[in-house]
């Protein structure tokens, strides 16, 4: 059974977005003609407007734009977190209608790595044991396709790899930021974020260049729970920006 290889890709992004969340909050406060103001917004660069208004915290217009990313070689435990984020819809592949069968790809962690190649061979060999068990179940409960695929998956692990399309606001993805690339969020879905942020940032700089961690911001608001990493993540957020370009 393979290890798995995360990929997080943005594969869709509404058309414009930085113009189209410009025209949002221009609108709100415009009179005039409308068609006047459409002209007005697609001639000129709006970047330093959006800037001021993410400084403001004017963020409603945000939901306007959208991006779609397509995401393989993460973990069911991963499923488990990112579904919590409910202002977003997910396409995700099925354990039911999907047999695994020849076997299943799973993720590694980090720590287990860590530990040296024989902490990984246990790992691997525990892997197969699992499939083992799995194609017992589906041979034990006698029928074909999802009918055992449905019951026998109960014995897989959190491990196991699963693919997911997923679409989020532009709103959605700097609250989803704010909590998932601080230190204190699991390394699976802050890794994922951190990949998610800079396929946004070279989308829309002016929608996400202050998004990521609440304490780039102001304060942690984790209060006591602080990593006390605060200049840390910023060195990191100057690396990462300086990365896409910036």
């Amino acid at each position: 059974m393979p290890q798995c290889v995360q990929r997080v890709e943005l594969i869709r992004s509404t058309t414009d977005p930085q113009e189209l969340i410009a025209l949002g909050a221009r609108l709100c406060y415009a009179g005039g003609d409308v068609d006047a103001l459409l002209w007005q917004v697609s001639q000129k660069d709006q970047q330093a407007f959006l800037r001021k208004l993410m400084e403001m915290g004017h963020e409603s217009v945000l939901e306007h734009a959208s991006f779609t990313f397509l995401m393989e070689g993460v973990s069911r435990a991963l499923l488990a977190q990112i579904t919590r984020h409910r202002i977003a819809s997910f396409s995700v592949q099925s354990q039911r209608y999907v047999s695994y069968e020849q076997g299943f790809g799973y993720v590694v962690p980090p720590s287990i790595r860590a530990l040296g190649p024989e902490a990984v061979a246990r790992y691997e060999g525990q892997m197969d044991q699992i499939h083992e068990w799995y194609r017992d179940w589906q041979q034990r409960l006698g029928t074909s396709g999802e009918s055992s695929n449905e019951d026998a998956r109960f014995v897989l692990p959190n491990a196991c790899e699963t693919r997911i399309l997923l679409t989020m606001n532009a709103r959605e993805l700097r609250h989803f930021f704010s909590l998932r690339m601080c230190n204190r969020a699991q390394w699976e879905i802050r890794s994922v974020a951190t990949a998610m942020f800079g396929l946004c940032y070279q989308a829309a700089p002016a929608l996400f260049e202050n998004a990521g961690p609440g304490c780039l911001r102001g304060p942690c608001p984790e209060g006591a729970k602080t990593c006390g990493q605060l200049m840390q993540k910023r060195e990191e957020r100057q690396a990462l920006l300086g990365q896409q370009g910036r």
